[in-house]
């Protein structure tokens, strides 16, 4: 079984961007860890806060962040788990959840990751039924659905209602979720139409970057390089002229 959750990318950064209602003071503390990645000393300054405000459910759910960027994952899982029990109706703690699951069931084998996949899969069709407008959770589906394997009951007709939604959402990410699901279906002219609408629709450094590396991926780095054009052109992003010319020089 080959499992691999791309979104998961989203999923931590994410968690750089926590929502403080603690007091001032602790809250500027933590942003400023979180911002600087000091994760460890983040851990220690809310451990420490959690002794004397046990009930805090937003310094549980920040301890919680700090373990997901560690890698600490049964810590996270037991975090998020916390949360749960306290407000079993909020998506976000069942799309953190999900989260951090998906990324044990990388770090174990193959054989222990088939008795967590279910768990992904049900916290964040959780999050969806709660929230309606949670992208975030219906692009972790396209993508879980995309990379499950079909007799687990993975593949395009379980990852594109979610795509669908996305695009009834905000077109943008419809287009890149389409653009995902038939790069990985092997199906690059569908693959290409969508990043293509992506940009169109968008036209972030994100969609411009979307059909750089697909175009990379299926060697093509005369499309790649006119692709980076295109983007310089409109964000005058001197790091796209860094990225043309690294593929004229692996194309020489």
């Amino acid at each position: 079984m080959s499992f691999n959750i791309n979104v998961m990318v989203r999923f931590l950064f994410l968690l750089c961007f926590p929502l403080l209602t603690m007091a001032q003071v602790e809250a500027k503390a933590i942003q400023e860890l979180f911002n600087q990645e000091k994760f460890i000393k983040a851990e220690a300054y809310l451990k420490q806060y959690l002794k004397s405000h046990p009930n805090d459910i937003q310094a549980l759910e920040l301890l919680g962040d700090t373990y997901g960027h560690q890698k600490k994952w049964d810590e996270a899982i037991i975090s998020y788990q916390s949360l749960i029990h306290y407000d079993d109706k909020n998506a976000n703690y069942h799309y953190k959840y999900g989260g951090v699951l998906g990324m044990k069931a990388l770090s174990v084998s193959k054989i222990r990751a088939l008795t967590i996949i279910d768990d992904v899969e049900a916290a964040f069709i959780k999050a969806t039924e709660l929230d309606a407008n949670h992208i975030d959770a219906r692009w972790a589906l396209v993508e879980y659905y995309m990379k499950l394997p079909s007799f687990l009951g993975g593949g395009i007709s379980s990852a594109l209602p979610y795509a669908n939604t996305l695009e009834n959402l905000s077109k943008v990410d419809g287009y890149l979720a389409k653009g995902f699901i038939y790069e990985t279906d092997k199906e690059p002219e569908l693959a290409e139409k969508y990043y293509k609408l992506a940009i169109i629709e968008g036209g972030s450094l994100v969609c411009y970057d979307k059909l750089t590396k697909f175009y990379i991926a299926q060697d093509e780095p005369e499309k790649a390089i006119r692709n980076l054009k295109a983007a310089y052109k409109k964000h005058q992003d001197a790091d796209l002229l860094l990225q043309i010319e690294a593929i004229k020089k692996d194309n020489l």
